[in-house]
């Protein structure tokens, strides 16, 4: 939008008029400003998750995740769209009570390993696994209404893959407009991805751009991958107006895993669009990734933010 009002302003650029040429020096640097924060996310850029080097299905996962939207009540299209995916994993934000029995009604068959948070104020949510979870906890890191999942998966070659399900609070008219709480959750699940002994999945409605600062800064801290550099946008909000479009649902990933296939679902009534990830665990080929490293100023910010977070709540 940026470049098409710059060129458009081109049609009465006027090199006299030192207006025009502020107005023109501003838009210029504006357009490259925003250039280069989206640059990584485009296709022109390296990729950051490697393709895979290996095609051995029982270190395959696949994983589906999609915010349902609450008040969505037509939950047939996102159950028709789990059946077309098959996937693996499935991890779903807003569910509350009425669609946990929707779907523990006709996914527990095909899920059978299931944590389900039902609540009623947006903040539900369901992981389904067909391999078995163990240790799973729920934990309310910042908020005591705001939940995540922490479970860790058995893959069927016995690797254990540790999966970090979240949905933190964004900033909101007329209730927060700061977004200490959803900042202090990120930080401190980049904390425990980066010191866990398995191999990481973080996955769910971020709330966040993929551009954003403290987005880069989770990237950093946790030391995992975002899935979208290299290979596009992949913008899943809002559903309804394809114009304005944001990237807030994301999927990181460990240097263990690479990327066999990462695509965008279809409509299922939600203002979200889902996504869907097929990975390859490939743990002897990690150091052929460049794995994100925080600087000493970051680290300090991070535990900052955690710390206005858990103060603010």
């Amino acid at each position: 939008m940026t470049l098409i009002a710059l060129i458009a302003y081109f049609i009465k650029f006027d090199v006299e008029l030192r207006f025009d040429m502020f107005f023109v020096l501003v838009l210029s640097g504006c357009f490259v400003f925003q250039l280069v924060k989206i640059f990584p996310f485009t296709p022109l850029a390296d990729y950051e998750v490697l393709p895979p080097e290996a095609s051995d299905e029982n270190r395959m996962l696949s994983l589906y995740t999609a915010n349902v939207y609450q008040e969505n009540k037509k939950p047939e299209a996102l159950l028709s769209e789990i059946k077309r995916y098959d996937p693996d994993i499935i991890v779903l934000t807003e569910t509350n009570k009425r669609w946990t029995a929707v779907l523990q009604k006709n996914l527990k068959s095909a899920y059978a390993y299931q944590v389900s948070i039902p609540l009623e104020n947006t903040y539900g949510m369901l992981v389904g696994s067909k391999y078995p979870l163990y240790g799973s906890e729920v934990k309310y890191i910042v908020d005591d209404s705001i939940p995540s999942i922490h479970t860790k998966i058995i893959l069927p070659k016995q690797d254990t893959i540790q999966l970090f399900a979240i949905h933190p609070r964004p900033p909101l008219p007329g209730h927060n407009l700061k977004s200490t709480g959803r900042d202090a959750e990120l930080m401190e699940i980049a904390k425990l991805s980066r010191a866990s002994n398995y191999s990481v999945i973080v996955t769910g409605d971020f709330n966040d751009v993929a551009w954003s600062g403290t987005t880069g800064l989770f990237h950093n801290m946790s030391g995992l991958l975002d899935m979208r550099k290299g290979l596009g946008f992949y913008n899943t909000y809002h559903a309804k107006y394809p114009i304005f479009r944001w990237p807030l649902d994301h999927i990181f990933i460990s240097p263990e895993f690479r990327n066999v296939a990462l695509e965008l679902g279809g409509k299922i009534h939600s203002d979200h669009i889902p996504m869907y990830v097929k990975l390859s665990f490939e743990p002897e080929g990690k150091e052929k990734h460049r794995v994100p490293l925080p600087t000493q100023e970051e680290t300090e910010r991070a535990n900052e933010m955690v710390r206005k977070g858990k103060l603010a709540n």
